[in-house]
């Protein structure tokens, strides 16, 4: 049986995180693989559930433990649901978002870097991607595509403001810095199917 893959796609809002899943699952199955593509927070019942409560209501409406513990939660059983048996079967998993968006955006302030990564050990058995694809797109052009994807209508995470969402950026460039051996850049600037190719260039070592 041909080894299953764990690739997740990173990156602030307006990215094309989701867009460029799509099209890079497409493309993968072109090439005969099984792909499943999942998401964060959500991926299974239970943690579509979970997401429900993360991004909807008041801004205030967790604290920043809670919060961070309803990811782990929501995390710890999208692994064990979704993805540990898809790749048991060979399939390769493609997930919009994972640990890496819990550091940036929940590691800032009341809770450490290390402290998520805890949570992560003991909700997820420390379960890591085999590789993590950084989408990077200058600041101004990330908030103009956001704003074309959610108008008035932002969920209670990605309505922060500016000066979150830059500290959530840095906090992902300083992640592919110190992980490189994980993490790829990938500029998402461009024509989509631009973005596409080079992110299959990123996986191609990967590849059966």
């Amino acid at each position: 049986m041909t080894a299953g893959r764990f690739i997740t796609l990173e990156g602030g809002e307006g990215a094309g995180k989701s867009t460029q899943l799509r099209a890079l699952a497409a493309a993968l199955r072109e090439r005969g693989l099984d792909v499943v593509e999942t998401r964060e927070p959500g991926g299974s019942e239970g943690a579509e559930a979970i997401r429900s409560l993360l991004l909807t209501g008041r801004a205030d409406r967790w604290s920043a433990r809670a919060e961070a513990l309803l990811f782990a939660a929501a995390r710890a059983d999208h692994v064990e649901k979704t993805i540990r048996p898809a790749l048991a079967r060979g399939a390769w998993v493609l997930s919009d978002r994972f640990l890496d968006s819990s550091r940036a955006y929940q590691g800032q302030g009341a809770l450490s870097d290390a402290d998520i990564v805890t949570l992560h050990r003991i909700g997820s058995e420390g379960f890591l991607p085999d590789r993590t694809l950084f989408l990077t797109l200058p600041e101004g052009e990330a908030e103009a595509r956001a704003r074309v994807r959610d108008g008035d209508k932002s969920d209670r995470i990605g309505g922060r403001g500016q000066s979150f969402h830059r500290a959530v950026a840095d906090a992902f460039a300083r992640f592919a810095r110190d992980e490189a051996a994980r993490f790829h850049a990938i500029d998402a600037s461009g024509e989509a199917d631009a973005v596409t190719a080079r992110l299959l260039d990123a996986v191609a070592d990967l590849l059966p």
